[in-house]
């Protein structure tokens, strides 16, 4: 699978997952669980729906210039953040488990080397435009 086909799926899927995790967390969790805990689940929805554009930027970025490398290694980046930024805020909600917060900021700096690279491969990639 080419890296642009693989980007725009999984940053599809992520927008699904989005409205999927978002209404769970509207409809499902409200009443279940500490309010605490559904914001955070509110915002690990909110990171995911945003990062998962992201990863489907870098997809469209790689069809133009598909040996576009920062752009590849930045949709990485951005999957590996979402994983682990939304993922731990996700479980902590489910499990009450507050120690899964300890993951958290690792995803938010994985999301923030994402953003560099796509910001370098952006740069790079238009200063270059053959």
């Amino acid at each position: 699978m080419n890296q642009a086909r693989l980007w725009l799926t999984l940053g599809a899927v992520g927008g699904l997952l989005t409205v999927a995790l978002g209404a769970f967390g509207a409809h499902g969790l409200k009443g279940r669980v500490a309010p605490d805990l559904l914001a955070n689940w509110g915002t690990g929805a909110d990171y995911l729906g945003l990062h998962a554009l992201a990863i489907l930027v870098c997809g469209l970025f790689l069809l133009q210039r598909p040996a576009a490398g920062l752009a590849h290694a930045a949709a990485w980046a951005f999957l590996i953040g979402c994983t682990l930024f939304s993922g731990s805020l996700f479980l902590m909600t489910l499990s009450g488990a507050r120690w899964l917060g300890a993951i958290t900021p690792l995803g938010g700096l994985a999301l923030l080397v994402g953003w560099g690279l796509l910001a370098v491969g952006a740069w790079r990639a238009t200063a270059n435009p053959g």
